[in-house]
């Protein structure tokens, strides 16, 4: 009997990274269960988070590594900062809160820095006010209500991957794109047969020399 599903090396395609440009960290203020921590640093390593960070919070490793079954602190920088005021980020790197608030913007309409640092708060509060003044952006997530910590930020990554990510267009009708073309990159190296008369200091009219 014939069988519908595509070949294996399909699912693999589909595993692999995207290439995106620019950086970014993700990070928690305030958060008290270290299992959403764990969840939240697992989906930063499946984006391709360079660095993770908390804020004030809680954090058990061994509740954490519950949820985070990639065990992401031994793969990606996990720093831990007692105060908002402690919070150091890379030079260029932009803070952005992501916070139920109503002067913020709407993620769907939000342009992410090139370099950036995403912070989220505690589910039943927000982002302290001390942190909130530190953010260039606040971006909230257009839901009726507050998500789990660990999806919101996916929410968040996954945009941010839309606009930094090399994809193909989507196609009019519905369906998925034709694959793109292979990335640009310099051919084999081209070595001249002949050296030409300016380089031999005989001036451009002269004839050129075979090496």
């Amino acid at each position: 009997m014939p069988c519908d599903k595509p070949p294996r090396a399909a699912y693999a395609g589909a595993m692999r990274q995207a290439h995106t440009r620019g950086y970014f960290g993700i990070g928690v203020e305030g958060v008290s269960k270290s299992a959403n921590t764990g969840a939240l640093l697992r989906t930063a390593h499946a984006f391709g988070a360079s660095f993770c960070f908390t804020i004030g919070a809680g954090f058990d490793a061994r509740a954490s590594r519950s949820a985070d079954t990639a065990d992401t602190p031994a793969h990606v920088p996990l720093w831990r900062y007692p105060t908002p005021a402690a919070l150091t980020l890379p030079q260029g790197c932009v803070l952005v809160g992501i916070e139920m608030h109503e002067d913020a913007t709407e993620l769907p309409s939000f342009r992410h820095p090139l370099s950036a640092a995403y912070v989220l708060g505690p589910e039943r509060s927000s982002l302290s006010s001390e942190l909130l003044d530190r953010c260039r952006h606040v971006v909230r997530i257009p839901t009726r209500f507050s998500l789990n910590l660990a999806v919101a930020g996916a929410l968040v990554l996954y945009d941010r991957m839309l606009q930094h990510g090399r994809f193909a267009e989507r196609p009019v009708a519905s369906g998925g794109a034709q694959p793109l073309p292979p990335a640009a990159s310099h051919g084999d190296p081209v070595f001249r047969r002949y050296v030409p008369g300016w380089i031999a200091g005989r001036g451009e009219a002269a004839n050129d020399t075979e090496t």
